[in-house]
């Protein structure tokens, strides 16, 4: 199941001596060769996990299943019980599991590489070839800064931040990740996933994009209560879902997906938003600040318009998808399927090929780094594609018309100036529980 050979062995052994040279001179390869000592072999290609919930632990085991000589040898996450549940879920439970035989003898991460605390990251990633990210989003700007400050290839979820400061700041990462020919992998599956790889090619059938929808509604997700004794960090941390700091908003935290992939298809990025949005049925003290339902117009450079969805309301239409509509006919993203202008099907994607592309995004990643290759810069759409949907969250509280240059170029920075359990986060409930939630008309996008 995990191929290895004297060839591709060099091969990689290469790449990341040449990686770490280009990153910081050759000072960098005795650094980046230091890592080797915790695998015991200089060709395997060691991986450190930065967020040890239920999407880290899938990153994780995607990464542990890629076939390449890979081995997990540090894990880093601000709770202990999540990083315990993690380890049992990847070690232990694999080893009743046929689908992933062979995975724990993978992973060697012993107690004095598991870290926790809001400051494990950087104990984690000096151990690490590749790190992933997987914390709630409003990290990612500084994990992932760190990790190409230390020479690191990446795979990080989606979205890449939660507001323009932080969005900023992977672009400008994102670019010396590039000068360091770092590969980085964003967690923007659709990219990696046969169906829409095909109907992407075939986009032309359609002529020019006149216009496109997407949705994301769906019934929501989990809530976890406030619990005796919690400091409001570490409530705010728990049920991070809710908090617009840490998650973006469902806009930004899901609906990325949809928006992602009209901006692939469109070949850019819209120029201004505006929309609707609010709470109607998700009012509670533990559902923090964030709307269930958004409804954006977002429009592009050549004057065609996306009208996006999202909603989060239990008993409610559920659809996941995208259509694009042309001057000669219809692209159906879900179905595989391209229509001329009358409806009539011109191409069927055969669903019987269809792939895993949670697995594939790994899969290219670590195949590419074990031959050697610098073949992946997603960050930088990752960061756009973000930006896009906080473009439309900025819109949807403001009730005005967001322009995305002054939108990005805002400063506009959600996050606490102190990182502890102890600290106090950017939001604070009010004497009854509450949070203050954004009211359309007043909230002023800035």
């Amino acid at each position: 199941m995990i191929m290895n050979n004297d060839a591709s062995n060099k091969t990689r052994r290469d790449f990341v001596k040449q990686t770490g040279m280009l990153a910081g001179g050759i000072i960098a390869a005795p650094f980046l060769s230091r890592a080797n000592y915790f695998s015991g072999a200089d060709d395997t290609i060691k991986i450190v996990l930065i967020g040890c919930g239920g999407r880290g632990t899938g990153a994780a085991m995607q990464a542990l299943l890629s076939k390449q000589n890979v081995k997990l040898v540090a894990m880093a996450d601000a709770f202990r019980d999540n990083l315990d549940r993690c380890y049992k879920s990847l070690a232990v439970d694999s080893a009743n599991d046929p689908s992933t035989a062979g995975v724990k003898d993978h992973i060697d991460v012993p107690e004095e590489r598991k870290f926790t605390g809001f400051d494990a990251y950087m104990k984690a990633i000096p151990l690490a070839d590749v790190v992933i990210l997987a914390t709630p989003p409003g990290f990612r700007p500084i994990h992932f800064e760190e990790a190409i400050k230390q020479n690191k290839h990446v795979f990080m979820e989606k979205p890449v931040a939660t507001d323009p400061a932080g969005i900023q700041k992977v672009l400008a990462v994102a670019a010396i990740a590039k000068q360091k020919r770092l590969n980085v992998v964003v967690g923007l599956q659709r990219h990696y996933q046969n169906s829409y790889r095909e109907l992407y090619k075939r986009k032309d059938l359609i002529g020019d994009i006149t216009s496109a929808q997407a949705w994301w509604n769906n019934d929501g997700v989990w809530v976890r209560p406030r619990k005796a004794g919690q400091t409001e960090m570490e409530y705010q941390m728990r049920n991070w879902y809710y908090f617009v700091w840490l998650c973006g908003d469902h806009i930004t935290e899901q609906h990325i997906h949809n928006l992602d992939v009209i901006n692939w298809f469109k070949g850019g990025y819209p120029v201004k938003a505006q929309g609707m949005g609010g709470r109607q049925v998700r009012k509670g003290k533990d559902n923090g600040e964030i709307f269930d339902h958004h409804y954006v117009e977002f429009e592009y450079a050549d004057g065609s318009l996306l009208n996006s969805q999202c909603r989060h309301i239990p008993g409610t239409m559920s659809k996941v998808d995208e259509l694009f509509v042309g001057t000669k006919g219809k692209i159906h993203c879900g179905a595989g399927k391209i229509t001329d202008a009358s409806g009539k099907p011109i191409y069927q994607y055969d669903m019987k090929g269809e792939n895993n592309p949670y697995q594939t995004e790994h899969d290219e990643l670590f195949a590419a780094i074990a031959k050697g290759e610098y073949k992946f810069a997603d960050a930088e759409n990752g960061a756009k594609s973000s930006m896009t949907s906080i473009l439309g969250r900025m819109a949807t509280y403001s009730g005005q018309v967001v322009e995305w240059e002054k939108a990005i170029n805002s400063g506009l920075d959600l996050h606490p100036k102190t990182y502890s359990f102890d600290a106090t986060p950017p939001v604070v409930p009010n004497a009854d529980g509450f949070y203050n939630v954004a009211v359309p008309g007043v909230t002023k996008y800035v």
